[in-house]
């Protein structure tokens, strides 16, 4: 598609950006509008109390971290008594995440396009009001949401385990912007218009993705509860959430097939050891997202257990995370964290079927029914040790676990170009805004009010 260009450019004066529009000018964020802090003073008691006359809406984190517009549907409630001063948020305010682990999400900024009343900002964030009418809000957000200001804002940084941004450094962010407030809403429709297509292709994917994940789990559990041969006698298993298993299989404590933390770093660990340390926010259920390559002197005081080909980790705390994975050789050697049980394979349990048994939905569920605690349930690994899987012998162990191997490998491929052309779509959508916002492309013709 070829893309319309403005009459006429000037140099920016700014290395990385290049030519804007002759007629576009420089300005300052702090020079827009005015800067705000969330909640002050609020311990973990006072936030999502039920049946709390004094609750009020707050935007939590996540709120903004996902989404270029407010939603209405992830809000949180916080207890706000009526002589308190805390800042209060509008319509049309723009929220920035000031605080984060890592740098992505820091200094993004997300729009409340519609009324709230009582409501109030996570303490993380700053709010930011536009004073005057020489700015659009949505222009303005999609300005900075473009990967240009983008990289500006979070290479601003500074933290180890946590990333902060200075409100001085955003207040001054430098802004090259179309001055005149139709052009401006030109460009905010145009990309409203044109993000609503990316972003629908985008969701199309995601639910590809969540149905490739069902059918895997489908899969994974029936072959792990039933087996590959559908003419097999069945027998009630004696489990009621579970019913019918084959008549020749048997149900076992893991106990007696599997043990539990068998290996742990000594306390003559040398501190300058460097270790792959795996948390329990690393871990999905299947799959070990990342890690974490430090020295042991640097390791959280949890980085304890020692793992190896063929476990599988099985977090005991936080248990609706559903954190069970399998241990492939590529992640050999590494450390994780107490909050996981280790399970190792005795000679009667295949390892690469438990991989299987223990990452099934029957399995997940089983642990998080067990688990105990309302907001932070945890399960001991005496407790889990003893919950009992369904057993076939050997071989046909080792023969559904091959049938699963090939079968997940397919619907794998599936669900990674899927992810692929999710992250396609995200760059070209980023790449868009860009170029829209830093004047590449002239919409006003199509999009002018």
């Amino acid at each position: 598609m070829r893309y319309k260009k403005y009459p006429s450019y000037k140099e920016s004066g700014v290395e990385w950006l290049g030519d804007i529009p002759e007629h576009w000018e420089n300005t300052r964020l702090k020079f827009l509008g005015d800067t705000y802090g969330g909640l002050s003073g609020k311990a973990g008691k006072d936030f999502n109390q039920e049946n709390n006359k004094d609750n009020k809406i707050f935007i939590p984190f996540t709120n903004i971290a996902n989404n270029h517009y407010i939603q209405n549907n992830n809000f949180g409630t916080v207890t706000i008594f009526s002589n308190e001063l805390q800042n209060k948020i509008k319509k049309n305010d723009l929220f920035f995440l000031m605080s984060s682990e890592g740098y992505e999400d820091l200094g993004k900024s997300s729009l409340l396009k519609f009324e709230i009343k009582d409501g109030y900002l996570n303490s993380f964030c700053k709010g930011f009001r536009v004073k005057n009418n020489s700015i659009n809000p949505k222009y303005l957000n999609y300005l900075l949401s473009g990967d240009t200001y983008r990289k500006l804002l979070y290479t601003q940084g500074n933290g180890f385990t946590r990333i902060n941004l200075r409100l001085e450094k955003l207040q001054n962010l430098s802004l090259l912007i179309a001055p005149i407030i139709k052009e401006q809403k030109a460009i905010a429709n145009y990309l409203d218009n044109a993000t609503n297509k990316i972003d629908t292709l985008i969701i199309k994917q995601k639910r590809l993705i969540e149905l490739l994940k069902e059918k895997r789990q489908a899969l994974i559990s029936k072959a792990v509860t039933r087996g590959l041969d559908d003419s097999v006698e069945m027998k009630e298993s004696g489990v009621e959430w579970l019913g019918e298993i084959p008549e020749h299989w048997e149900m076992k404590k893991l106990k007696f097939i599997a043990t539990i933390n068998d290996d742990t770093l000594s306390e003559n660990t040398s501190n300058e050891l460097m270790i792959k340390y795996i948390d329990i926010g690393s871990v999905i259920t299947g799959y070990i997202k990342n890690y974490e390559e430090m020295s042991y002197s640097l390791a959280p005081s949890r980085a304890r257990r020692i793992v190896k080909e063929g476990d599988i980790i099985v977090s005991t705390v936080r248990t609706y995370l559903k954190a069970i994975a399998p241990i492939s050789n590529v992640y050999n050697n590494f450390i994780v964290s107490t909050g996981f049980a280790v399970i190792r394979s005795r000679e009667k349990l295949n390892s690469n079927f438990s991989k299987y048994a223990l990452i099934s939905k029957n399995f997940v569920d089983l642990v998080e029914s067990h688990s105990v605690g309302i907001s932070y349930p945890a399960i001991n690994s005496s407790d889990l040790i003893k919950l009992k899987i369904v057993v076939p012998p050997i071989k046909e162990q080792k023969a559904i676990a091959n049938y699963l191997d090939q079968k997940t490998t397919q619907i794998d491929i599936l669900i990674s170009k899927a992810t692929k052309a999710i992250t396609l779509l995200q760059e070209k959508r980023t790449a868009l805004i860009s170029a829209v916002v830093t004047g590449k492309i002239d919409v006003r013709g199509e999009y002018g009010e």
